[in-house]
């Protein structure tokens, strides 16, 4: 395991029905192509030794005895490979048949897993030929030149890299308590599952979805393997998949009804999963109630350990990294950005009707942020069914303010149909630089955080005037770097965009853009467009924004990315970099840059917990959220040390 990663395969290969040599040849063959890529474990069909379609066959003694010869043939062959490999075979028990997995590593048998729940409906007659696992006591068999315990519990099985795994065979997963919950409350982070799954009408999505919520419920990557082309088709088609999931997201498949073997293959995040099971209080009781419920029955969980590989390979990441992790995946734009909407604006709605309150003061900048929470205002009254004039925007010029940004801002007030009020900051910020004795000529922070505070002073004042409430615009990428003023635009009485990063932001209003007129579109596209800044500072000559917020603390879409791997997983920084390099071609962020605007973010979160302690009220949109009340509980005197001493090691 390197970064948390580990290489998985689900293979599906040829086969021959009760043709165990030319099965053998199959599947020693797909575990070379696995090895020479690197993968670590390995997982075949149920049965693929034999064929599972081999019916009555199975009670052959001659079948028998040829699966034991070449499970010898096997180990033989994988005895200087370091690949774990997981094979479905029939396993003589003393006076039981047993539909089992067999695990072999560097030679040896690792363990044998029976299967559970065997199906006898419809087209399965598999009680016919073999016994479950619930049939067996503790028993030691001797099997392919080993003396192997076979267990009726859970067996766990722990990888060099201390990567723990588990079995389950095809129906165990339909199962209504699937062997896999136990499993991954015991410890296992990965299940593969040995399946001979036939192909009906609609099977196919149910399966899928099925493999799905386990893989989620379970907290675990749920490798997936099933018969294909070979197996006989007397009565029923066996189409091949090959499947691998991560907490519920599907990473590999193979094609159905392929006629040429296959195989699928991943690298699963371990420590994301670990993440996501430390972070759940309900997964860390669920694990507390499996202790009491195996010490009442008497059962135990059977931890085999692994051998250690010979050969480290250097690592390559081979996953594909979304760059934009904020921005939503469905294919479905429409019903994506309406949900985020609909969340924004029940908060808000909530707030005013528990508020009485009939009006909101919002600040109008014509950048991302204003414009967002000013869609979310107007979306909010009219599901109210409020007058939009009860919505008072506000532009406020200052000394940096642009014709470009105060256009925009008084165009799209003037669209939306909202009350216009302009308050220039200029005459009241410079009394106030006389009366603390700042020269108006000094660009610094009080200069800046001066004007700031003093809009929100202004719309403060405003919302008592008008009886109404004043709307936050900061979203949750100023909140994680601090690219705020405190008790400036930090502040507001009800903060609609407090989660949303500003990547997000950028989709969701290009969206209102693409549903918008003709005049409302060009409006919020331009609005896209511009450079992102406070306009605190002057201008440049030619009228342009010279303040840039992305030139001073770097690019959102690189702050935002990092974030979310931050707050969501917990990774450290040297993960996130390999991330970061893996989602970024070079030529958008080269390996200095990453590094350098990683190191700016990890200083800045430390640095700005102060200001996310004191936080006013709004919603959670999505998966994270800097709430101090909420998702994220720091102490503001935090120290940075370990995250910076990793990033200057990069």
């Amino acid at each position: 395991m390197n970064y948390g990663f580990i290489k998985v395969a689900s293979a599906v290969p040829s086969v021959k029905v009760g043709d165990v040599k030319y099965n053998v040849e199959r599947i020693e063959n797909l575990i070379v192509q696995a090895e020479g890529k690197g993968v670590e474990i390995i997982v075949f069909p149920e049965l693929s030794l034999t064929g599972y379609s081999c019916q009555d066959l199975f009670r052959q003694e001659l079948l028998l005895d040829t699966v034991d010869s070449a499970v010898m043939m096997l180990l033989e062959f994988t005895r200087k490979l370091d690949i774990i490999s997981i094979i479905g075979l029939p396993v003589v028990a003393g006076d039981l048949l047993l539909n089992a997995a067999v695990v072999i590593q560097q030679g040896k048998v690792l363990g044998i897993v029976p299967k559970t729940y065997l199906p006898n409906y419809a087209e399965f007659y598999e009680k016919r030929w073999f016994a479950s696992s619930q049939d067996l006591r503790d028993t030691v068999v001797r099997f392919a030149g080993h003396q192997v315990n076979i267990y009726p519990d859970p067996q766990i099985f722990t990888t060099a890299s201390g990567i723990q795994f588990g079995i389950e065979i095809c129906e165990d997963v339909w199962a209504p308590a699937p062997p896999s919950n136990r499993l991954a409350i015991a410890g296992a982070e990965l299940i593969f599952n040995l399946s001979a799954t036939d192909e009906l009408i609609g099977k196919h999505n149910y399966l899928k979805s099925l493999l799905s919520q386990q893989s989620a419920r379970t907290m675990t990557g749920y490798i997936y393997s099933s018969c294909g082309f070979g197996e006989s088709t007397q009565d029923v088609v066996y189409g091949g998949n090959a499947l691998i999931y991560e907490n519920g997201t599907l990473l590999a498949d193979s094609q159905r009804f392929s006629l040429d073997e296959q195989m699928s293959i991943a690298q699963i995040d371990v420590e994301k999963l670990r993440s996501e099971r430390r972070t759940n209080s309900t997964y860390v009781n669920a694990q507390r109630n499996i202790k009491y419920s195996l010490l009442n029955s008497g059962a135990d969980i059977h931890i085999i350990q692994c051998m250690m590989p010979e050969n480290n390979r250097e690592f390559k990441l081979e996953r594909d990294i979304d760059a934009h992790p904020f921005i939503p995946k469905s294919e479905d734009m429409e019903a994506s950005c309406e949900e985020i909407f609909n969340i924004q604006v029940m908060g808000l709605a909530k707030r005013m009707v528990h508020t009485h309150c009939k009006s909101v003061v919002i600040g109008i900048s014509g950048g991302l942020d204003s414009t967002l929470a000013l869609l979310v205002c107007v979306k909010t009254f009219d599901r109210l069914k409020l007058d939009r004039k009860g919505i008072v925007g506000v532009t406020m010029p200052g000394f940096g303010t642009t014709d470009r940004t105060y256009n925009n801002a008084i165009d799209l007030m003037k669209a939306l149909g909202v009350t216009i009020r302009e308050i220039s900051i200029a005459k009241s910020v410079t009394q106030h630089f006389e009366d603390i004795d700042h020269d108006i000529n000094v660009h610094d922070v009080t200069y800046e955080n001066g004007q700031a505070r003093e809009r929100t002073q202004i719309l403060m004042d405003l919302s008592n005037k008008v009886g109404g409430m004043v709307i936050g615009t900061g979203d949750l990428s100023e909140l994680a770097l601090g690219w705020a003023t405190y008790n400036g635009d930090h502040m507001s009485m009800y903060g609609v965009n407090c989660s949303i990063p500003k990547t997000l932001i950028k989709y969701l209003v290009r969206y209102v853009a693409s549903a918008s007129d003709a005049e409302t579109s060009r409006i919020l596209n331009d609005v896209i467009d511009t450079p992102i800044s406070p306009e605190l500072i002057p201008a440049e000559e030619d009228g342009s924004i010279k303040q840039k917020t992305e030139d001073l603390v770097g690019p959102y879409d690189l702050h935002d990315f990092f974030l979310y791997y931050f707050l969501r997983f917990g990774f450290r920084p040297r993960k996130i970099y390999l991330l970061a390099r893996k989602a970024f071609t070079f030529d958008e962020f080269d390996d200095e840059t990453i590094k350098k605007w990683l190191r700016t973010f990890c200083r800045r979160f430390f640095m700005q917990q102060f200001k996310r302690s004191c936080l006013p009220d709004g919603p959670k949109v999505g998966s994270v959220s800097l709430s101090p009340r909420g998702d994220w509980r720091m102490p503001s005197d935090a120290v940075s040390d370990l995250w910076l001493a990793e990033c200057d090691q990069l």
